[in-house]
């Protein structure tokens, strides 16, 4: 044990004999120790809600989604079907058609997309699995699964018979549409059998249709398609499935991943969990200004003892090193005994769902080591850099 660990050791754990300094010391360790506490706390609610966030997006979005990389639309083949299905990493895969058009209902009108799907769709998607009321489409038929919003918003039910359910497109071509309006548009009656409810976005965003019927609205051919969404294997190697699509393809579509899909999101999420922890870190240095004053008057309480240490050889770099240890011990050791209290506050409300948002929502937290190694480099750094500026007063002047 080297002889500055040994005396910092000594000085943190034995007290002092004027109070006001134990009293300043004490102050200092609960600073650090209620600042790792809360730090911890703070990013695993921030966690917590992030994983709630995207947990919408998850049970709607898809591992992969191909995308034309210029138009609409794009041709696929019995063949380029059988390539994708044979990719190693790929679970199965869906072909859908996406278009903005126009719903109307009892002299409502709502302009949503239109979402068609063909039987794998339930094998790629959870969206099957979120109905609110209902059940979910067949098949070849005319039957919709509609939004929550979408439904309230034209206050359509299911299986209403005395109103229809109209769905109006564009024809494709060039034309005026004043000329002809009622000519300018595909027009079909829709069958709403089901109510999904996921995110309140999407909720007002989607109407589910038969990829047969999308086809049929839109004037597409029976292997023409919007988009292609796959389903992966888990811990896949996304890149490679990535670039083996893209070779089907002849790379002449885009394929994105569920995090590129809700780019958006996911910056948005990242710059409040900076932005929270950067104000949390702020607290923290505040906080550790106490240490350093705590620091300052140990130094100025063991002049006496530091001087005798000098006169019998001790260089002046030693004697700053005793202080620069005991701040560092001391963060250490208060950061961990934050931590501590944070996992267990945090471990609770996991369990035993205390707080909660509303009577069936519980407030989220998610415990992560990530979020562990996080805090305590914090406060290490932190107390390093306040015990480095605390033990600089140790200096040739003060023990001459």
């Amino acid at each position: 044990m080297s002889f500055p660990f040994y005396i910092a050791k000594r000085y943190l754990f034995s007290k002092s004999k004027n109070n006001a300094i134990n009293i300043i010391t004490k102050i200092a360790s609960g600073g650090i120790i209620v600042g790792a506490m809360a730090l911890f706390v703070v990013l695993s609610v921030f966690s917590g809600l992030r994983v709630f966030s995207l947990s919408f997006s998850n049970d709607f979005d898809p591992d992969l989604k191909v995308n034309p990389s210029t138009g609409k639309s794009f041709y696929i083949t019995t063949e380029q079907e059988k390539k994708i299905r044979n990719t190693e990493g790929v679970v199965d895969f869906s072909k859908i058609i996406e278009e903005r058009v126009l719903f109307s209902f009892d002299g409502k009108q709502q302009i949503s997309i239109i979402k068609g799907v063909d039987n794998n769709f339930k094998n790629v998607s959870k969206a099957s699995q979120k109905l609110f009321n209902g059940q979910w489409l067949k098949p070849k038929t005319y039957q919709v699964v509609v939004g929550y919003g979408i439904s309230e918003k034209l206050s359509m039910g299911l299986f209403d018979f005395n109103n229809a359910f109209e769905v109006m497109a564009p024809k494709p071509g060039k034309g005026d549409l004043a000329l002809n309006p009622e000519d300018s548009f595909n027009k079909s009656v829709l069958i709403p059998v089901g109510i999904y409810a996921i995110s309140e976005e999407l909720d007002s965003k989607y109407v589910f249709a038969d990829l047969g019927l999308a086809q049929e609205l839109l004037q597409y051919k029976t292997n023409q398609v919007s988009g292609i969404e796959l389903k992966l294997k888990p811990n896949s190697n996304e890149a490679e499935v990535i670039t083996k699509i893209e070779t089907i393809f002849n790379n002449k579509v885009d394929v994105k991943t569920r995090a590129e899909l809700n780019a958006t999101l996911h910056k948005m999420l990242n710059t409040e969990n900076i932005a929270v922890y950067l104000i949390f870190t702020l607290v923290i240095v505040i906080a550790l200004f106490n240490l350093i004053g705590a620091l300052i008057m140990m130094i100025l309480d063991k002049k006496a003892n530091l001087k005798t240490l000098y006169n019998l050889g001790t260089e002046v770099k030693d004697l700053r090193k005793v202080f620069l240890l005991q701040g560092s011990l001391l963060s250490i050791f208060g950061g961990i005994i934050g931590l501590v209290l944070g996992i267990i506050i945090v471990l609770i409300q996991q369990q035993f769902q205390l707080i909660m948002i509303t009577p069936t929502l519980v407030y989220p937290v998610e415990f992560s080591i990530l979020n562990v190694l996080i805090v305590f480099l914090t406060i290490v750094s932190l107390g390093i850099i306040a015990s480095f500026i605390a033990s600089s007063r140790v200096t040739k002047k003060l023990l001459d």
